[in-house]
């Protein structure tokens, strides 16, 4: 396995998590977790464990009351969360101790538009920026409305991560490999979050769409959460999230979470 990037920040160690990957001639795996889930503790310990199973990056959810392109596992996960007091706030202080508690991969925080502009947007991207994240992902915010976070992540070199379809047209496909930085994340299936039984027939066809307007790393998501679907995606991809998956294991604890993420890491192997 290869070393965790340790002294890089934002889209720099996003360049160096994909070169590390590569140069071990596999996919980068990135698993995504919510904070607060099962409870608060309990969602950092499993970050920590998989941290701990070489896993390249992490997504870290950051629950909203209306996360529209999560499917029902993650809906209840993060349902669970706010329950649990979890706030924006008490997301970025999450990443602030992970990495006091030397977790060195780089984190992305997944989480959706209202939150952060009720949080501002500078201030958050800031705060997220001093906590030691390296990037966002925000899946209800289109490139042609995100001028303002762009320029704030441009400000302390954080990625802002943008998301593409199956039924993105070559236009879209064009503005969208244009505006994101740090990697083009590739939604594998028309419809929200949730592990499934097959990567598409059509997932190929659709890689090789976006390859062929950027060089960009592209990764997958959405419907991975088995072995044997990791080593598919990591055979087309730069790398691939898990989350539903990992979310689900997350209900028996965290030695199933770190079980599950290890079983896939292996597989790249």
């Amino acid at each position: 396995m290869n070393e965790p990037i340790t002294t890089l920040q934002g889209t720099a160690a996003l360049a160096a998590m994909f070169e590390g990957a590569k140069a071990h001639d596999r996919a980068a795996f990135l698993p995504y977790f919510p904070i607060g889930y099962p409870t608060y503790d309990d969602s950092l310990a499993a970050i920590e464990a998989m941290a701990g199973e070489g896993v390249d990056g992490f997504e870290i959810g950051i629950p909203f009351s209306d996360p529209l392109a999560d499917g029902p596992t993650i809906q209840a996960a993060t349902q669970v969360a706010l329950e649990n007091g979890i706030t924006v706030r008490r997301c970025l202080e999450a990443v602030r101790t992970l990495r006091a508690r030397g977790v060195r991969q780089p984190m992305l925080l997944m989480g959706y538009l209202n939150p952060i502009l009720a949080y501002g947007v500078e201030a958050y991207v800031r705060d997220a920026h001093t906590a030691g994240a390296d990037g966002l992902i925000v899946p209800d915010l289109p490139p042609e409305e995100a001028a303002q976070v762009k320029t704030a992540c441009e400000k302390v070199g954080l990625a802002l991560i943008f998301l593409l379809a199956p039924t993105s047209t070559e236009a879209r496909i064009k503005l969208v490999t244009a505006q994101a930085t740090g990697f083009v994340y590739l939604v594998s299936v028309t419809g929200t979050t949730g592990a499934r039984d097959r990567l598409p027939e059509t997932l190929p066809g659709f890689v090789a769409r976006v390859r062929a307007q950027t060089d960009k790393p592209l990764v997958l998501g959405f419907g991975i959460g088995r072995p044997e679907q990791a080593r598919e995606a990591g055979a087309l991809m730069d790398g691939f999230i898990v989350g539903s998956a990992l979310v689900r294991e997350g209900a028996h604890g965290v030695e199933a979470v770190r079980s599950l993420a290890a079983s896939l890491r292996r597989a790249l192997d």
